[in-house]
């Protein structure tokens, strides 16, 4: 098989590729941002706080009504 040359993208290809005429990343812009959370493991932390809330009410709600039968 012959050696093929490949092509040059054209610009329309490059915008689709590689952003073409616009800057990619910038110090600033460089971080995740998901959906307004730009601290992920932070979040999941608070998450995991929540829940552990949420299963000690529970425990508590059901111990308070196991006392009063």
């Amino acid at each position: 098989m012959e050696d093929e040359v490949m092509r040059e993208l054209r610009l329309e290809e490059l915008v689709l590729v590689a952003g073409g005429r616009e800057q990619q990343c910038t110090e600033a812009s460089a971080f995740n941002d998901y959906a307004g959370i730009t601290d992920t493991g932070a979040f999941g932390h608070d998450l995991i706080n929540i829940y552990e809330g949420l299963v000690s009410a529970t425990s508590h709600i059901i111990e308070r009504v196991a006392n009063a039968l």
